[in-house]
């Protein structure tokens, strides 16, 4: 079974207008919604691709029902703790002229809640994967994602990391399966300009003297690479096609990673189906589907 974590996940409320003018009444021209988080995004590209996934993490009141009836099908399984106060957040993207999001905060998680959730990490067993991904709240302790591998570390599982600086730092020690920063992340967590491929690999190489096992960067509108645990270099492509979103490519990447690694147990497929992925959601306005996925694997 693959599991995926999401703490803090979100309703993203899309609104499209022609300009935003500070102080006045605005009308959008178009509204769009999607149930959002990382680890969410993950399992719901793993359902295009026929995989069953089971969804943790925390909900709360109208919103964390609409997102768990949301996702809810036959190849996503729900297992969300459902908070007693707040509500799941919604975050608002402005597409005008310029884009602006405001990312909210997200419900409060008490110490009994966070407690449920370890519990709930019981149910994975040998030979299962676990992807963790996206930000903490910020009343959840910072340690948290160190807190479940070291509950997990015992076990045969395959942890999948994709968070950003000091989440990701902090996990290495735990060895994890994968890990993904993009090319932005890597810079910010070397505090160095990634100029070249060379770079990115260099860089690379430094996460898996920390730990990482195998480490998955996505270069945007330069592809994406893997650096595999036996040390073999892999490098993908994009699609030169429009790009409309770029919003859940790296979480589709990770899916299509994950599904195409489950599938061969090639690392080679595994980075060609993640970066199909990718590119599949990169040039739809939501997250990726089975059939523009499969369009791409063609081109590819």
């Amino acid at each position: 079974m693959i599991y995926t974590l999401t703490l803090n996940p979100s309703i993203d409320y899309v609104v499209k207008t022609n300009e935003i003018i500070m102080g006045a009444t605005n009308r959008s021209s178009n509204e769009e919604y999607y149930f959002g988080g990382k680890g969410i995004n993950v399992s719901c590209v793993l359902s295009e691709l026929g995989f069953n996934s089971t969804a943790l993490g925390f909900i709360a009141g109208f919103t964390g029902d609409a997102i768990d009836k949301g996702i809810s099908n036959e190849h996503i399984r729900t297992d969300f703790i459902r908070l007693k106060n707040g509500i799941s957040r919604i975050n608002i993207k402005i597409k005008a002229m310029e884009e602006t999001e405001i990312n909210c905060q997200g419900p409060q998680v008490d110490a009994d809640e966070l407690d449920a959730l370890f519990k709930k990490l019981d149910q994975i067993e040998d030979k299962d994967t676990l992807i963790i991904a996206g930000s903490v709240p910020k009343s959840v302790p910072e340690d948290i994602y160190e807190k479940i591998m070291e509950k997990l570390q015992t076990r045969d599982i395959r942890i999948v990391v994709d968070a950003s600086k000091k989440l990701l730092l902090n996990s290495l020690k735990f060895n994890p399966f994968l890990i993904k920063p993009n090319k932005q992340e890597l810079s910010e967590i070397f505090e160095v300009d990634i100029n070249t491929k060379d770079d990115a690999v260099k860089y690379a190489k430094l996460l898996q003297q920390s730990g990482a096992r195998n480490v998955l960067i996505s270069l945007g509108g330069d592809g994406a690479m893997l650096i595999d645990e036996n040390e073999n270099l892999y490098e993908a492509g994009i699609v030169d096609q429009p790009v409309i979103n770029t919003v859940g490519s790296g979480d589709s990447m990770v899916a299509g990673f994950i599904a195409g690694y489950e599938k061969t147990n090639s690392f080679e497929y595994a980075l060609k189906l993640g970066s199909a992925c990718g590119n599949a959601t990169a040039l739809l306005p939501g997250l990726a589907t089975k059939e523009k996925i499969n369009e791409i694997l063609n081109l590819f």
